[in-house]
């Protein structure tokens, strides 16, 4: 039954269609459900209900959190390196915002069920300091604020090589055309603007504060292997 139906629906896993069996969501003319070994006859038609799908929600977890402000309105946390910020596929628990969910009685709606309070990021491999919204009117604000550059954020970078002591690296990025996990200089993808400054270097080593005009995914990294 199960080969049968994966042949007649290629849309659908042979797992996927095993699972819909054993629930009872396929039926034959008859109106019964059929079973999983079932033989065919030539002049049977079958009907299968698929379920509603369910919306992909962030659930509240029990993780500490470095709180360096906190009031009714916004709260900023010193994320670690290795946090993800929020949920996405691989990354469904242990994220900033399953700590947020459980800390927080209220978050910002607007960026969705999985990304409630969310007004930036940082990678997951970077620390630094995060700011969260609690209702949709703070969020508004922060969004305006970061959108307009009247906050500042900046980073510092260990790197190797020697460096200017100054200078900016204007490039575009997109997805690398060849491994779209990967951010890549594109011509034709999004401005992306970031400002260094030495602050120190010793044995190959050089250590920066980094001033980003835009916020791209990656971005440090891609400009600074320029």
């Amino acid at each position: 039954m199960d080969s049968f139906l994966t042949t007649h629906l290629p849309q659908l896993t042979r797992s996927r269609i095993k699972q819909l069996i054993s629930d009872g969501l396929v039926s034959s003319s008859s109106g019964k459900p059929v079973k999983p070994g079932q033989k065919i006859r030539g002049d049977e038609t079958f009907e299968v209900s698929l379920p509603e799908a369910r919306p992909i929600e962030a659930l509240p977890e029990d993780i500490p959190l470095n709180v360096l402000y906190e009031d009714s309105d916004i709260i900023v946390i010193d994320k670690p390196a290795g946090m993800v910020v929020h949920p996405a596929a691989g990354h469904f628990q242990g994220t900033l915002v399953n700590a947020l969910l459980f800390h927080c009685k209220d978050l910002s709606g607007i960026g969705g069920m999985l990304r409630p309070g969310i007004v930036h990021r940082l990678d997951k491999g970077t620390s630094g300091v995060m700011l969260a919204t609690k209702n949709d009117q703070s969020h508004n604000a922060m969004a305006k604020q970061f959108k307009s550059h009247s906050i500042s954020r900046k980073y510092r970078a260990l790197i190797y090589g020697q460096i200017a002591s100054s200078g900016t690296v204007d490039l575009p990025l997109g997805r690398n055309p060849n491994d779209r996990k990967k951010i890549a200089v594109i011509n034709g993808g999004r401005e992306a603007v970031t400002h260094w400054k030495l602050l120190a270097s010793y044995q190959g080593l050089s250590l920066v504060e980094l001033t980003l005009e835009t916020g791209r995914t990656h971005q440090i990294r891609v400009h600074l292997s320029h």
